[in-house]
C-alpha cells in the first residue's frame, strides 16, 4: 500500500485551516427588534357609529434586516391600514400603520396588533352612546410662541352625561405643554364644569404637536384634546443710540434727550425697564409693551442734576429672553445766577418815583423793566444773562404822572 507522502498531508493541514477561519468569519444571526411610538395606541371614548384613526410608527430597532409578512388585529372594533406586504425593513427603518377605531356598541375594547403572528401593540378603546367629557375649546392652537415665553389658555370641560364622571389621571404629550389649575382625581356631577389653564412654553424652535388626555379609573381616556403651536426663535431688541450724553445742566433743571428702542427678527415685548440712578429717568413708555417686527419705539430720557460733578448710569431694557441697555452721562453745575445794580442822581424837580428803562443795543429802543415806580435813586435787575451787555436809562415821575425824558444812558457788560 502506498503511504501518503509528507507534501499531501501538509495539503489537508491547509485545508482545514481553511475551513476553520472561513467558520470564524460568519456573524452569528442577530435577532431583529421592533419600537413603536407610541409604544400603546388610547383611543379613548368614541361615539358608537363614529370612527377614529391614529398612527402608530414602527421602527426596526436592530442591526439586521427584518421581514414583515403579517400584520393582522383581532380586537374588536379595530382596523389597520398599512403598506403593501411583503415588506423588509432596513436597520433604523420605519413605516407608519394607520389604526381605526369604530366601536358598535358601548363596551369597552382591547387588544394588540401582531407583527408576523406576535402580539406587540397593546390596543385600547372605548365605545359610547355620548362623550362623557365636552372640552371648550374641542382643540387649542397656541400659533406662534416665541422660545423663552409662555402662552396660556383656559379649558373648561363639562359632564355631559347623566351619571357621575371622574377623570382619576392626566397624560400629557408634547414638548412644552403643561397644564396647572387642574387637581385630580376630578369628579363632576350632571352638566357640571371644571376650568384649567394649558401652556405652552416652547424651548426649541418649530411646530410642536400633543395632547391632553383624561384617564378615567380603569386608565381608559375620557376626553382627548388635540394641542399645537410653534416655537419662534426670539425677537431681537436693539436701543438707538447706545449712549446719550447730556452735557452740562445746572443742578435742579431738567433736560430730555430722545431716543428708540427696535425689534428685530420678531415681535418683542418689554417687560420691565430702569435707571440705576435716580438722576436719570424715563418717561414716554408704558409698560410691559409689544413692539412688532420692524418697528421702533420712542421714549425721553431726562437728566435731572442733584448736584455739581460728573453723573452718570445705566438705563436698562428686559424682556423675557434678553436685557439691552444705553449708556447715559451728564454733568451738574451750580446755577449762577447774575444782576445788575443801578444808581443815579436824585432829580432836582418834585418826583414820586422813578421807572427804569433796559436795551440790548446803545441808543435804544428801550423797555420798562420795573413793574412799578422805584421810589429811591437805586434798582436791582436780577433778569440778566452772562456774557451778555446791556443799556440802562432812567426817567423820573411827578405825582400828575407826567415822565421826564431819558436821562443819559450807561452801559454794562455782565461777566
Amino acid at each position: 500500500m502506498t503511504l501518503p507522502q509528507p507534501i499531501s498531508k501538509y495539503v489537508f493541514f491547509l485545508v482545514g485551516a481553511l475551513l476553520f477561519a472561513a467558520a470564524l468569519e460568519t456573524p452569528a444571526a442577530a435577532t431583529a427588534t421592533l419600537t413603536f411610538n407610541p409604544n400603546i395606541l388610547r383611543f379613548g371614548e368614541v361615539v358608537v357609529g363614529q370612527s377614529e384613526s391614529l398612527p402608530v410608527t414602527v421602527t426596526n430597532a436592530s442591526t439586521t434586516s427584518y421581514g414583515i409578512s403579517a400584520i393582522s388585529t383581532s380586537a374588536i372594533g379595530f382596523s389597520l391600514s398599512y403598506p403593501a406586504l411583503p415588506l423588509t425593513l432596513a436597520p433604523g427603518e420605519s413605516f407608519v400603520v394607520t389604526v381605526t377605531f369604530q366601536p358598535t356598541s358601548s363596551a369597552s375594547s382591547s387588544g394588540s396588533i401582531a407583527f408576523n403572528g406576535n402580539a406587540l401593540l397593546p390596543l385600547r378603546g372605548s365605545g359610547m352612546a355620548i362623550k362623557s367629557l365636552i372640552p371648550n375649546p374641542p382643540s387649542v392652537y397656541f400659533g406662534n410662541v416665541q422660545t423663552g415665553n409662555t402662552s396660556k389658555v383656559l379649558v373648561t370641560l363639562t359632564n355631559a352625561k347623566n351619571g357621575t364622571v371622574t377623570v382619576n389621571g392626566d397624560l400629557m404629550k408634547g414638548a412644552g405643554f403643561a397644564v396647572t389649575g387642574l387637581s385630580l382625581p376630578l369628579t363632576l356631577t350632571p352638566g357640571q364644569s371644571y376650568t384649567f389653564t394649558v401652556s405652552f412654553s416652547p424651548s426649541s424652535t418649530g411646530l410642536v404637536n400633543g395632547s391632553f388626555q383624561g384617564l378615567n379609573v380603569n386608565n381608559y381616556i375620557n376626553v382627548t384634546i388635540p394641542l399645537n403651536g410653534a416655537g419662534t426663535a426670539p425677537g431681537q431688541l436693539s436701543v438707538f443710540p447706545a449712549s446719550v450724553s447730556f452735557g452740562n445742566v445746572n443742578v435742579g433743571t431738567t433736560v430730555s434727550r430722545t431716543a428708540s428702542l427696535t425689534a428685530a427678527g420678531s415681535s418683542v415685548t418689554v417687560t420691565s425697564a430702569g435707571s440705576s440712578s435716580s438722576e436719570f429717568s424715563l418717561s414716554g413708555i408704558s409698560l410691559p409693551t409689544t413692539i412688532a417686527a420692524g418697528q421702533s419705539l420712542p421714549y425721553t430720557v431726562l437728566f435731572k442734576p442733584q448736584s455739581s460733578g460728573t453723573a452718570s448710569a445705566t438705563l436698562s431694557f428686559s424682556t423675557n429672553t434678553s436685557t439691552v441697555s444705553e449708556s447715559l452721562t451728564g454733568s451738574g453745575i451750580a446755577l449762577v445766577t447774575h444782576s445788575v445794580s443801578l444808581s443815579w442822581q436824585p432829580s432836582t424837580s418834585q418826583v414820586t418815583g422813578y421807572n427804569v428803562y433796559r436795551s440790548s443795543a446803545a441808543a435804544g429802543p428801550f423797555a420798562k423793566i420795573n413793574s412799578s415806580l422805584a421810589p429811591s435813586t437805586a434798582y436791582v435787575d436780577g433778569s440778566v444773562a452772562a456774557s451778555q451787555t446791556y443799556y440802562y436809562v432812567t426817567t423820573a415821575v411827578n405825582s400828575s404822572g407826567q415822565e421826564s425824558a431819558y436821562s443819559n444812558e450807561v452801559q454794562v457788560v455782565v461777566p
